[in-house]
């Protein structure tokens, strides 16, 4: 096609890649396409299905499709906003998530809407919300770099970090076009987390391998991804435990790169693991589309 005749192979990769983890990014438990998607969020139905069952299913694809060595199970199950929402805990970590009543759209998460600024209306220190990222745009960029914003035990980012790994997998020369970055802030010299210390601890760690061990970041995260055994995976990843113990207690080396990664969340709005930053936009994922159930 002369569409894409002069285009950086890269940049085409990426788009692809992109399309391929937008719906393992969305968790979107439907046939459709994104346009009768999107028509489906503006128009909700109240399917046959209880509160428990739809529940029971949205915590059976989670462990079936999302998570890998870990278990999510039931804790509360109510409605909220013409949705049903399914507070659901994996290894002592509570998440809400939200589904439709037809039982077809599973959301990781929900942003409040009346708690967002109007943009004419920020403070002066806060900047006006990005516009998303379309795949129109994305052919017009010369080089794609996409960033993607996670925290490392969040069942939804930590299936980024799976899409992406095996991206980078299968096409070695994307990894210098994809970086993973981290959610988070500093209090007190500490790096804090949304899940606890646990958490933040393992979000600072990765951030260091990224940062002074960047050749050895992928194998790092391609094993903690299966099962989160940290003290393995960096012997088996061959991590040089002097260098990772001196960027995590020299506030002028580690806390510098997470200070670089929590400003970038304060620049693009970020609220959610995982998000998507293409080419220094907000990437929105319905717009690249996605495939459907068959064609995986």
């Amino acid at each position: 096609m002369n569409l894409f005749k002069n285009l950086d192979k890269n940049v085409l990769s990426l788009g692809i890649a992109i399309i391929a983890i937008a719906i393992a990014g969305a968790l979107i438990l439907t046939n459709e396409s994104s346009g009768q998607f999107l028509d489906k969020i503006k128009s909700f139905t109240s399917g046959g299905m209880s509160k428990e069952d739809l529940a029971k299913k949205g915590i059976d694809y989670i462990n079936n499709n999302v998570l890998s060595g870990q278990k999510a199970v039931l804790v509360d199950v109510s409605e909220e906003s013409g949705l049903v929402k399914v507070k659901i805990s994996i290894e002592g970590k509570e998440f809400d998530s939200y589904m439709t009543k037809d039982g077809k759209l599973l959301f990781p998460e929900s942003i409040k809407l009346e708690e967002t600024s109007d943009s004419g209306n920020q403070p002066a220190n806060n900047p006006p919300n990005q516009p998303t990222k379309t795949k129109a745009d994305v052919v017009k960029a010369d080089k794609a770099e996409l960033d993607a914003y996670i925290v490392s035990q969040c069942p939804f980012g930590l299936q980024m970090q799976r899409a992406l790994n095996d991206v980078v997998n299968s096409a070695p020369s994307l990894t210098q076009n994809i970086k993973v970055r981290y959610i988070g802030s500093i209090s007190n010299g500490r790096v804090i987390a949304m899940h606890g210390d646990a958490e933040a601890q393992e979000n600072f760690r990765q951030i260091c391998i990224r940062e002074e061990q960047a050749s050895k970041y992928w194998s790092y995260v391609s094993c903690y991804i299966k099962a989160g055994d940290t003290a393995g995976c960096l012997t088996s990843a061959g991590i040089d435990n002097n260098k990772l113990n001196g960027c995590t207690s020299d506030k002028n080396r580690g806390l510098v790169y997470a200070k670089e990664d929590f400003d970038l969340n304060a620049k693009y709005d970020i609220k959610g693991s995982p998000t998507l930053v293409l080419n220094n936009q907000v990437a929105s994922e319905f717009d690249f589309g996605g495939r459907t159930k068959s064609e995986y």
